[in-house]
């Protein structure tokens, strides 16, 4: 196992933005970052990450976590993994206690595949460049299809022999497991007999987001071969085709600067773009695209320029790709290469500066190019064209956003014209199909929402105006998140806020339990000097206290820093509220304590059986009073019966 001792390194060391920046394009808002969340689709942010308490939060779909929590659940890595792959990103040297042969066994397996994928990788580089066979076959064909040293380079690419063993000869000699290379896909076995899965061929590494192979895409060179023109890496546990996009992790950099992300069809459109210097390009390896792969584009942008081959076949498949990417809140435009060309043939013909004016000028929009292709297709058939009009509406009706609004009545204006109909039909039509859509989703959303326990308490229920004071959790949460944000400031010379609300908390009680043990493990933790606070918490070993530390930390609203700007010298953002803070959650907290305490007390006045129990009960009844217009008096506030 990992030490302590490095563990606590990592922790240190760790800058959440940037780890997380990896795998989501994140704009700064406030003190916060937003991105779209890489864990469910979404059209709007609502994905935050907080620098200063080291977390983030969806609230969109409630995930949350910090920095190791993210790694594990985004890359699907263990704890242990997640550690290591932040330890590599900051350059710490692992220590580790003695593991168990279960512990072992399970980091071979999630280890072992890249460890063989790397050792293959510098094998074909060798292949390539410093063999007989190498030079004179594979070299010479990229050379001729116009590749340059550096670019073989950048992308890794390499060579296999003809030899039925070469690379199996190879992993054999440096005792790697023969298992786990047929596993990788870099070995087959036909008649008990081991063997090289991909003879005679140039072989392209795929890299994962972080640069680690997780794969190869294997062109024959032979023109006559009868054998498929590609091989890839059959899917395994680091490996799965519809989850991967090939050139990701040399395109990530340049795709966030362009905020724009080109997708082709091939590995060599890909090498051949990045050539010319056109690097925010990747490919979806020939296969039709997934969602799994547009999620991937939209952790890095919105924007999706599909460039595939002019012919029928590409424009089919641009088609059904298009139509995913829509669903997935993409702003796609289409590019189709003339003159039977491919991305790499073309660039290579006209020059990077002609082929990236081409593109410019030539971008299709989707929606009326889907709608020119169905209506060609259609004919004069009235049936056919009924089902095209449904088909735009339908798409038209995807538009959710007040700020799509205009774009929405664009495309209306153009379709009705393209299909020679009624505007105001059609707007009508999207606008039901629209209506449709909300009222199933709605329907989906009651089902799911639980109905809330209803106690003998709680005959009415309460309106929007006194739930303050009806909801118990409400406060409990507040005034915990208040004794974590403030608890180690001052309250006075004499005393911390911590110890301020140990004090005024001693004759009061935290009715939720998961509430109440996180408040205990601070008040330990304090007390044995351990300095409690967000950020320490955030890493217990208990995941309900780190769950219950993100969710008490990060709220879905911040106040703009323009107020200081407007309202000069009022010093809205910067001003201490801690102690108002604190004050507000104690006595918000007693209230509703005190409220419940008069309901009791009132149920036990009704049960008195005699004189004396009843005039106990009023007493009480004062006493609470006196208490509640105390605190009233100081927070000015009304109390709603």
């Amino acid at each position: 196992m990992i030490t302590q001792n490095t563990i606590q390194q990592i922790t240190n060391r760790i800058d959440i933005v940037e780890i997380i920046g990896e795998f989501v394009k994140l704009k700064k808002r406030g003190v916060n970052y937003l991105g779209n969340c890489p864990f469910h689709n979404e059209k709007s942010p609502s994905f935050t990450v907080s620098p200063s308490k080291e977390i983030y939060k969806c609230f969109g779909c409630g995930k949350s976590g910090n920095a190791i929590g993210f790694i594990m659940e985004h890359e699907k890595y263990s704890y242990v993994e997640a550690l290591k792959w932040i330890a590599a990103r900051y350059n710490i040297e692992i220590e580790e206690t003695q593991t168990t042969p279960e512990v072992k066994q399970q980091q071979e397996v999630a280890e072992s595949l890249f460890i063989l994928n790397a050792f293959a990788q510098k094998h074909f580089s060798t292949n390539l460049t410093e063999t007989e066979e190498g030079r004179a076959i594979a070299l010479t064909y990229l050379k001729h299809r116009g590749f340059r040293d550096e670019i073989i380079k950048k992308f890794q690419i390499g060579y296999s022999p003809e030899a039925k063993d070469d690379l199996t000869r190879a992993l054999i000699t440096n005792q790697f497991n023969i298992e786990y290379a047929q596993k990788a896909g870099l070995v087959v076995v036909r008649n008990d007999q081991v063997m090289d899965n991909y003879r005679g061929r140039i072989i392209f590494p795929i890299h994962n987001q972080s640069g680690k192979i997780i794969g190869f895409g294997a062109r024959v060179i032979k023109s006559n071969d009868r054998a498929p023109k590609y091989i890839n890496t059959p899917e395994n546990e680091i490996y799965v085709k519809s989850k991967i996009l090939y050139g990701t992790y040399f395109a990530r950099q340049a795709i966030n600067k362009y905020d724009e992300c080109l997708l082709v069809e091939g590995y060599t459109d890909v090498v051949s773009l990045h050539q010319a210097g056109i690097e925010n390009v990747v490919a979806s390896g020939g296969t039709s695209l997934t969602t799994d792969q547009l999620r991937l584009i939209r952790k890095h942008t919105s924007n999706l320029t599909i460039i595939y081959d002019g012919d029928a076949a590409g424009v089919k498949a641009a088609l059904r790709g298009l139509d995913m990417a829509i669903e997935e809140g993409l702003n796609v435009k289409l590019v189709l290469i003339p003159d039977n060309e491919d991305p790499d043939s073309y660039v290579k013909k006209i020059g990077a500066t002609s082929f990236r004016e081409f593109v410019d000028v030539n971008r299709k929009d989707f929606i009326i190019f889907q709608l020119e292709v169905m209506l060609k297709d259609a004919g004069n058939d009235t049936s056919k064209r009924s089902t095209v009009v449904n088909h735009v509406a339908e798409t038209l009706s995807k538009f959710n956003k007040a700020e799509d609004f205009t774009k929405q009545q664009d495309y209306v204006r153009q379709c009705a014209s393209i299909l020679k109909i009624d505007e105001g039909g059609l707007t009508n039509l999207v606008n039901k199909l629209k209506r449709e859509r909300i009222t199933k989703e709605e329907s989906r959303q009651i089902e799911t929402i639980p109905s809330p326990a209803v106690t003998e308490n709680d005959s009415v229920a309460p309106s929007d105006t006194s739930s303050l004071l009806v909801d118990d959790e409400y406060q409990e949460r507040d005034l915990v998140r208040a004794l974590l944000e403030y608890g180690l400031l001052q309250w006075d010379e004499e005393k911390t806020m911590a110890e301020y609300i140990f004090e005024e908390l001693e004759h009061y009680h935290i009715e939720n339990p998961d509430l109440e043990n996180l408040f205990n493990v601070y008040k330990d933790y304090y007390y044995k000097g351990l300095q409690p606070s967000a950020k320490t918490l955030l890493y217990h070993e208990d995941p309900t206290i780190r769950k219950l530390v993100i969710d008490l930390s990060v709220q879905k609203y911040e106040l703009s820093p323009n107020w200081d700007a407007k309202m000069e010298g009022m010093n809205i953002n910067n001003r201490d509220i801690s102690r108002q803070d604190v004050l507000m959650s104690l006595n918000y907290f007693k209230l509703r304590k005190i409220k419940k305490m008069f309901d009791e007390n009132q149920r036990d006045l009704e049960k008195a059986r005699t004189y004396e129990e009843q005039i106990d009960m009023i007493k009480i009844h004062n006493v609470l009073k006196v208490e509640e217009q105390k605190i009233t008096q100081l927070l000015g506030t009304v109390i709603f019966k």
